[in-house]
């Protein structure tokens, strides 16, 4: 019998392949811009997560999907380039979901999504048999298989929902999962303000955790609940923060943190995305997170 693969974190989700350009000023309507500044990298929340794992010196695993087309390659080995575990990713002849990001001088981003046909992946799409995971992050893009693993989990795995925005996949996955970790454009999504939804999803939640970006996060875990500021750095580009934060966060689950020091681990991952251009380039590396949580 084949032994089973340990990771600390399985991320299962979205991966596309993103064009970052730095421009000056925000376009305005029929106006055409010069960029300042440009790159190219793999993308996507559960995919940026697993190099976030990995360059925080932990065993990370990605389960999504790429198309069989140029950037769907480039993609693939770049993951595995991270240290990735790769194996669970599907391929198919529908393109690899791009995104177009316009990063602003005050660090502030918008971004255009392109997914074509590509569709969520089917319950089976891959097998899950040989991969035992600490803990498991969906960004909710991929609802089926996500539910497949918590139906179907064979031992006891933590679950961590990156909830970036309300749609099919986070309202499928959000009452499921022991960690809610949720953006402040789903909590507004979801109620009329942020503590009326922490308030609202500790109804069914043991823990639940509104990112609010500068102004830091808040908190609940059952009758307890805090917030705490966020780092101060120099933020460049703010594009991937929420991902290296929620890697970071699976990371010191799996690794068994207590809260307080699993939020600042979190938090500090998330600052220092901030201080690089382009998501994947602003994974932090153990050695910056150390050196920021040391200066504190």
């Amino acid at each position: 019998m084949q032994s089973k693969i340990g990771v600390d974190v399985l991320c299962v989700g979205h991966a596309s392949y993103d064009l970052v350009f730095s421009v000056s000023v925000h376009p305005q309507e029929d106006e055409k811009v010069v960029a300042n500044g440009f790159l190219s990298c793999g993308g996507g929340p559960a995919a940026n997560a697993a190099v976030a794992v990995s360059r925080l010196g932990f065993k990370s695993a990605f389960a999504g999907y790429l198309g069989q087309d140029v950037f769907g390659e480039i993609h693939k080995q770049e993951l595995i380039a991270e240290d990735v575990y790769s194996d669970l990713i599907v391929r198919g002849d529908l393109p690899t979901p791009l995104s177009a990001v316009v990063v602003k001088p005050d660090g502030k981003r918008a971004l255009i999504n392109y997914k074509s046909d590509t569709k969520a992946l089917s319950r089976d799409a891959t097998d899950f048999a040989l991969i035992e995971p600490k803990a498991v992050l969906f960004d909710g893009h991929e609802p089926n298989l996500s539910l497949a693993i918590l139906d179907n989990a064979s031992h006891d795995v933590v679950s961590v929902l990156d909830a970036g925005s309300v749609h099919e996949g986070t309202l499928a996955l959000m009452k499921r999962v022991d960690f809610l970790v949720c953006s402040e454009k789903f909590a507004l999504q979801y109620a009329n303000d942020e503590n009326s939804a922490l308030n609202l999803m500790a109804e069914f939640s043991p823990c639940v955790v509104i990112t609010l970006g500068e102004r830091g996060l808040i908190w609940r875990r059952g009758q307890e609940r805090g917030i705490m500021p966020a780092f101060s750095v120099d933020a460049i580009d703010t594009t991937g923060a929420g991902d290296a934060f929620h890697g970071a966060f699976s990371a010191a689950v799996a690794a068994g943190m207590g809260w307080d020091e699993l939020l600042r681990y979190a938090s500090a991952a998330g600052s220092l995305c901030c201080t690089k251009m382009g998501a994947r380039q602003g994974m932090p590396l153990k050695k910056e997170l150390v050196d920021l949580l040391a200066k504190i």
